[in-house]
């Protein structure tokens, strides 16, 4: 025969009750019984149709939109939805007055505001300044997301993948298929 127990733990009724809102004025102490009962997770990545949100973001070769940019500025994204970039920023340092930029812009076509810069700074020893970046934006429609290399001294190598489009719905890596 089953037996029923109250359970008295405050951290436990706290938890439950940040979980499921709806039940705080609900007023009775938990319970737990001495049977075992079997639970089955029937969500799609228990099952396998979905991946989990770091596999679903992995680098894939027919996912990925590769560019290079130097002395130019460049679309790298323009449809909307979430994009994941990864690349890396080089800047020569040069002492001839100028100070090279890299920057991410994002644009809603009339205005482009910096989502990522680096400078290098003007100096007499030339040297190298690397940036590796990996970030997730968002673009709405119309947006784009730009790189902008101000000289030849600065170039942005790298990639990007659209992860989910405008209302969430995930993008997975080219060539996935779920069981």
């Amino acid at each position: 025969m089953a037996e029923i127990t109250s359970v008295t733990s405050e951290a436990l009724q706290a938890q439950l009750r940040a979980l499921l809102p709806s039940q705080q004025g609900f007023g009775e102490d938990l319970q737990a019984s001495n049977v075992i009962i079997p639970i089955i997770d029937l969500t799609e990545t228990a099952s396998g149709s979905v991946l989990r949100q770091d596999l679903q973001t992995a680098l894939a070769f027919g996912s990925q939109n590769e560019f290079i940019v130097s002395n130019t500025t460049t679309t790298v994204a323009n449809t909307p939805g979430f994009w994941r970039l990864v690349g890396g920023a080089f800047i020569r340092t040069v002492n001839s007055g100028t100070v090279p930029k890299v920057r991410l812009l994002l644009s809603d076509g009339s205005t482009d505001k910096i989502a990522w810069a680096s400078n290098s700074v003007v100096s007499t020893v030339e040297g190298i300044q690397v940036n590796n970046l990996d970030y997730t934006f968002f673009l709405r429609a119309g947006d784009e997301l730009k790189v902008r290399c101000d000289s030849s001294s600065g170039i942005f190598t790298g990639s990007v993948r659209q992860i989910a489009d405008s209302t969430g719905n995930l993008v997975n890596p080219s060539g996935f298929t779920s069981e």
